[in-house]
């Protein structure tokens, strides 16, 4: 098909899914740990057997928070659309891929990247449970991507916790036909340039599918419950106001630790990581290489980053004034859907506004060509 516009990054969280998929899917070993959805003094919850409070069906963002007029303008405007209202009557838009076609068409998008549920598996607190349940959504999103699947580009869920079982859900999930793959980003996993890490750098290569990582807070969400109510804001600001420099963690251990140099096919894309923080992060790796690291890889770290690496964005008032300084060819936007931080409905006139003055060759890049040269969609 003809590509005017493809989203980098939407999602498809756990409130969005059918209530019983995955306790009519688990092994029978992993039934009773699994999450579902129960009517509780408020309304109907996910929740799980040991009491994990997962959120409200239908709500808002990742976690399914409840939808407060006039708290953010950005969720007002979804809202504005009827989300929460046709999601109280049972009508799942974002997980629904038939409705979430037209949703995309509200906003101007013809395809989008849609990154899944580890974020919100790993609240489950138990590893085991958790890869079970990102077992079941891989399965499912095969599925849910068929019906289009040339405009809803589903990313894999890897295990969390077991490199071994990562890189063996790699090579099974390349068989189901998914277009890409998604590893979480935590506090307590090991560090990138650990050589524990090589089974799965070998399997991602040998699939030749993207690898991506997303975002993650400075603090863990149920640290941050326990705060205060009177600071848990505090922490929340502090949260959104840096959490997206958190990945220059993944992308110095990586290049570091040589392994796009031993794979120079290895793709990897960064999720609503923004551009603005990039120049520096690249500039600085590229000074500490030239002075005393040249004994680690052959190019400079930001050679590296050209050659393989991809960043979105969904609105960035600094990245582009400095794209040059970034290389127009890594950087892809996203709408973000349907979360909090994102734009849709109205991603053309955020579009508008940062890439304003820029030639349109440019933007076309940014918002259509480099998707689709990275997840090799035919235009």
């Amino acid at each position: 098909m003809q590509y005017r516009r493809i989203s980098a990054d939407c999602h498809l969280d756990l409130p969005w899914l059918p209530p019983d998929l995955f306790t009519s899917q688990a092994t029978r070993e992993l039934k009773e740990r699994m999450p579902y959805v129960e009517d509780g003094p408020q309304g109907p919850r996910w929740t799980t057997k040991a009491g994990v409070n997962m959120g409200t069906p239908c709500a808002v963002g990742s976690v399914g928070a409840p939808y407060v007029p006039g708290q953010n303008y950005r969720v007002d405007k979804m809202a504005e659309t009827g989300l929460y209202e046709a999601g109280k009557r049972g009508e799942r838009r974002p997980g629904d891929p038939h409705l979430r076609i037209k949703e995309m068409e509200k906003d101007g998008v013809d395809a989008e990247i849609i990154f899944g549920i580890l974020g919100v598996a790993s609240r489950v607190e138990d590893h085991v449970a958790a890869n079970e349940m990102l077992r079941i959504y891989n399965d499912w999103l095969k599925d849910f991507c068929s019906h289009y699947p040339d405009r809803q580009i589903g990313l894999a869920c890897l295990p969390y916790g077991d490199i071994e079982a990562a890189a063996k859900e790699v090579y099974r999930v390349a068989k189901l036909g998914l277009k890409g793959l998604e590893l979480s980003c935590s506090w307590d996993m090991d560090p990138m340039w650990h050589p524990c890490w090589e089974p799965l750098w070998k399997a991602v290569n040998d699939v030749q599918l993207p690898l991506h990582f997303h975002t993650f807070p400075q603090m863990p969400q149920r640290v941050r419950n326990q705060l205060p109510p009177n600071m848990r804001r505090q922490a929340q600001f502090t949260t959104v106001a840096g959490f997206q420099m958190n990945l220059i963690q993944i992308i110095a251990a990586v290049i570091g630790a040589g392994v796009l140099e031993r794979y120079p096919n290895l793709k990897i894309g960064f999720g609503e990581s923004g551009i603005g923080w990039l120049p520096y992060a690249l500039d600085r790796m590229d000074f500490e290489f030239e002075d005393r690291f040249r004994d680690l890889m052959k190019l400079k770290p930001s050679e590296y980053w050209r050659r393989q690496c991809r960043a979105t964005f969904q609105f960035d008032r600094i990245g582009p004034k400095l794209i040059d300084e970034i290389g127009v060819e890594t950087l892809m936007w996203g709408s973000d859907y349907p979360h909090p931080d994102g734009v849709w409905p109205e991603s053309s006139k955020y579009i508008e506004e940062q890439f304003a003055g820029l030639p349109a060759e440019t933007v076309h890049k940014i918002t259509c060509e480099n998707a689709a040269k990275f997840y090799g969609l035919v235009n």
